[in-house]
């Protein structure tokens, strides 16, 4: 039998993800937190300790990243850690941060920070999130913190982690908090989304020019329940226009197009300096929606 050893091309950055809320544990005023709280995962089972990151163990787990031959790590920062309240910063959590990516780069690792990866601070919640027009400067200002107290060692940047994703499930779905069921809610939420990134990219640009800036996008594969069917593949056509272009077309062309609204986002056309694709397998009854 043949073997071959296949080498990345010089450069090429390959590593993994991590969410604050999956592995820091003792996350308690954010939103995750209080849907937990409230029943909504089976077993009545909450994050709790998770992967104890608070409390250390980031170290071993960029251990084991270096001993697997990773220099690429992108994890998220906690936006409930770092503004608990709407008038107050947390400076040691920040500075925790600066940790953790000083120890990446130690470890020859290549920090990406993601600024919302599905959780927010309890306050922004029971304000309203992202149906909120308020949060586009709520985000910005805390952008802006985040930025400049890292941008000393990281130059990589996602904005939003599957706007998308967080969309349907939070507001068409009802199966992320704050387990909403509105279309109109979500014509307000991705408009918000796509300001809201817009502002952050000129941002983090106007403090760190060199930056790279961009968002992760999820995107899934749809086909007809039947290929015969006319009905079944404009549906299928429709949904994929939804879930997996309406986000990238918006941000290349600065126009929204949504179940016959159109809008102009000036400001958000170009705002990508490299395209983040997830491609992953989910539940087959993702969509049952549809």
């Amino acid at each position: 039998m043949a073997h071959a050893i296949l080498n990345f091309p010089r450069g090429f950055m390959w590593g993994t993800t991590t969410a604050s809320h999956q592995v820091e544990g003792s996350n308690i005023n954010n939103n995750w937190y209080a849907w937990e709280k409230s029943g909504h995962i089976i077993h009545r089972q909450s994050c709790g300790m998770a992967c104890d990151w608070w409390g250390g163990r980031w170290r071993e787990d960029f251990d084991r990243a270096v001993e697997t031959g990773q220099n690429a790590h992108r994890l998220s920062v906690e936006w409930s850690r770092i503004q608990p309240d709407p008038n107050r910063w947390d400076e040691d959590s920040l500075d925790y941060y600066r940790q953790m990516v000083r120890g990446l780069l130690e470890r020859g690792i290549t920090p990406m920070i993601t600024l919302h990866h599905f959780s927010e601070p309890l306050w922004v919640s029971e304000m309203g999130g992202w149906q909120n027009n308020e949060i586009v400067e709520w985000f910005t200002v805390y952008v802006r913190k985040v930025v400049e107290a890292l941008h000393e060692y990281v130059s990589w940047w996602v904005t939003i982690n599957e706007p998308n994703v967080f969309t349907v499930l939070a507001f068409l779905t009802g199966d992320f908090p704050p387990g909403k069921k509105s279309l109109s809610a979500v014509y307000k939420v991705i408009s918000n989304m796509i300001s809201g990134h817009a502002d952050a990219y000129e941002l983090i640009h106007r403090i760190q020019p060199k930056a790279k800036v961009g968002l992760a996008h999820h995107f899934r594969g749809f086909e007809a329940a039947s290929k015969y069917s006319l009905g079944d593949r404009l549906a299928a056509n429709n949904i994929s226009q939804f879930f997996n272009n309406l986000l990238p077309n918006t941000l290349a062309t600065g126009k929204l197009r949504f179940l016959g609204i159109r809008k102009s986002f000036h400001t958000a056309k170009g705002t990508q300096d490299f395209f983040g694709l997830n491609y992953l397998r989910v539940n087959e009854n993702f969509f049952e929606v549809f």
